[in-house]
């Protein structure tokens, strides 16, 4: 158990949110320039080095760039791994560049078929659905009057510590006005399902950059891509790709909020300020002794 130093006791849950890795088939480059799955790789390490064991990982979405048989045969065989090391299930979401029939056959192990891919987890009474918010043949995104249906349905129940939302395409506007081309329809339609409910928050990809809002009440945490990310230091309208500030997000569970660390992927060498000894060390002294140690400024 961690230590609990300040007013908020550990988190309940741990999940770990990634998204986009766009996989090609014989780990070719992403429009010749991005090496996909060395980013991938990358991400993998820092993820069991920031975390001993997650409740879930959650990929949200364009695991593969052209849905190709192989890429989620290399998808799986990288991060299927990982998830047994630290005994963690994994959550797979379709996204725009995802095909539903091979990602079932390949990456599910279920017979292929052009049906949303949506499933429901219980992890320990924290509820995780997720969403298909793909529309077979085109890029921009929908939840259908079918499946906000059954949502609705799974949603009556209350779970003990509420309901994730994990889907690909974020419900909330982009700092890239040419992505809204792109956008999830019929939101109106879909916020009425989820006004009301135990959702807690939304888990979303496919901007490739961070992103944080709300939506009908809900916050949205959007984790940016493995693959490559955007240039949004540029003016909105010349955003474009860049193989830099890869990163995924661990996502924290308290009764009292959730919170959303974006971790970068990055070779650095970290300051060497505190450790587990100094931990150890703040562990056994009072809250009013830790105040003194750490809070107190140097000669005041």
């Amino acid at each position: 158990m961690t230590a609990q130093f300040g007013r908020y006791a550990p988190p309940t849950h741990t999940l770990v949110h990634v998204s986009d890795p766009h996989l090609l088939a014989g780990g070719a480059a992403l429009g010749g320039h991005f090496d996909v799955d060395s980013t991938l790789a990358r991400t993998l390490a820092a993820i069991e080095s920031a975390t001993d064991r997650p409740d879930a990982i959650v990929v949200t979405g364009d695991l593969a760039d052209l849905g190709e048989p192989d890429a989620y045969r290399r998808l799986r065989s990288m991060v299927e791994p990982v998830s047994e090391r630290l005994g963690a299930p994994v959550i797979w979401v379709a996204g725009n560049h995802d095909e539903r029939p091979a990602m079932r056959e390949h990456l599910l192990d279920v017979p292929p078929a052009e049906d949303p891919i949506t499933g429901v987890w219980d992890l320990s009474g924290l509820r995780v659905i997720a969403l298909d918010s793909t529309v077979p043949g085109w890029h921009h995104g929908d939840i259908d009057a079918e499946q906000r249906a059954w949502l609705a349905d799974q949603l009556r129940t209350p779970a003990p510590h509420g309901t994730l939302l994990a889907m690909h395409h974020p419900p909330v506007p982009s700092h890239i006005p040419f992505f809204d081309i792109l956008e999830l329809r019929h939101q109106d339609e879909f916020a009425e399902v989820l006004r009301g409910s135990d959702v807690r928050g939304i888990l979303a990809g496919h901007l490739h950059y961070s992103l944080h809002a709300t939506f009908a009440g809900v916050p949205v945490s959007v984790a940016s891509a493995t693959c490559y990310t955007m240039d949004v230091a540029s003016p909105a309208d010349r955003v474009n790709g860049m193989d830099a500030a890869q990163s995924f997000q661990l996502v924290h569970v308290h009764p009292e909020t959730i919170t959303h660390t974006v971790v970068p992927v990055v070779e650095a060498t970290p300051v060497d300020t505190f450790s587990p000894e100094w931990v150890e060390r703040m562990a056994r002294l009072t809250p009013e002794q830790r105040l003194e140690a750490f809070s107190r400024k140097p000669g005041r």
